[in-house]
């Protein structure tokens, strides 16, 4: 299986600006004057190996949605702003089939806050006659979320205008259900009104994606529920919005983790690769950079741990698992 990122903020899009491209750019020519590029050989290598990733790119603005690859079927964990790209992706792609042929998309929902449904009146193979679209998740009002979006005076088009078969499917928590190819269970989280993480098995494969969910004294207790969750997870991908001072100070009981948290549960979990998301939109390309760098100095201190490796999730990043 792959996971394709293709949108990680949290709380809203976070666009860039052309004085941060500016500065970008100056970094990159300043760097560039003492080596030779003549050719666009040694262009692309000076980029990719002389150009830290803030400058030769950036960690991207759009809200939560990633792709889980490897079925014949789309399977998609929330739709946020990201799910726009993805869905022009979807049509060039040679799942779409020939023309007047269906697609299928799986779509699966931590909850339903705003940055997390705000891409799917966008999502252009909702408009497409044929297509099928299962939206999963545990919310009782599931279906009218996405309604509401939609109703004037918030967007020109309602739902029920959209041409492909969308059908609404209410999960129950613990159940473990065989979908696209995949086992799928849930676990209800702490997050104002409510939220779900998921796990994906397949083939000895586990894949966990645990966005907007606090994390407090209780995960310091032996038996809690998300250590036997996360279990043995190739890939964690954790809400990991906050520093560890936002999270205990003035952003408590927003809904939120941080990146030490999600370390020492990863490694109590024996989580084999953690990636944290969900980032925070006010942070640019540098800060989240120094974040991340903050978080693999911190699993220093657990010297006597299995290896985890870390990632911060960016727009566009593909993990193999």
């Amino acid at each position: 299986m792959h996971v394709y990122f293709w949108g990680t903020r949290g709380s809203l899009p976070a666009s860039t600006t052309a004085q941060a491209i500016q500065e970008k750019i100056f970094k990159a020519i300043k760097k560039s004057l003492s080596h030779s590029l003549q050719t666009d050989e040694s262009i692309a290598a000076f980029i990719q190996k002389e150009l830290p990733f803030p400058v030769r790119g950036g960690y991207g603005g759009n809200t939560s949605c990633i792709e889980i690859r490897g079925q014949e079927e789309y399977v998609i964990c929330d739709a946020g702003t990201g799910l726009r790209d993805f869905g022009n992706y979807a049509l060039q792609s040679e799942k779409s089939g020939r023309s007047g042929s269906s697609t299928e998309f799986h779509i699966f929902m931590s909850h339903l806050h705003w940055d997390h449904i705000q891409g799917f009146p966008f999502f252009v193979p909702a408009y497409i006659p044929g297509n099928h679209i299962n939206i999963y998740g545990y919310h009782a009002d599931l279906k009218q979320a996405f309604i509401s979006q939609q109703n004037s005076p918030h967007f020109p088009v309602p739902l029920k205008d959209m041409k492909a078969n969308i059908i609404f499917h209410t999960l129950e928590p613990g159940k473990t259900y065989d979908i696209a190819g995949l086992s799928v269970k849930g676990i209800k989280q702490n997050h104002p009104g409510d939220s779900y993480g998921y796990r994906f098995s397949k083939e000895g494969k586990k894949i966990v994606y645990s966005t907007d969910a606090e994390h407090k004294r209780e995960a310091e207790e032996q038996g809690y529920d998300f250590l036997g969750f996360f279990g043995d997870a190739d890939l964690l991908i954790f809400d990991a919005q906050y520093t560890l001072a936002d999270a205990i100070g003035v952003k408590e009981n927003w809904g939120h983790s941080n990146n030490l948290v999600a370390v020492e549960l990863s490694i109590l979990a024996r989580v084999k690769r953690l990636c944290l998301f969900h980032s925070e939109h006010t942070y640019d390309d540098e800060t989240l950079d120094r974040f991340l760098d903050d978080t693999r100095k911190y699993l220093k201190f657990h010297a006597d741990a299995d290896p985890l490796e870390i990632d911060l999730a960016y727009d566009g990043l593909e993990i193999e698992v």
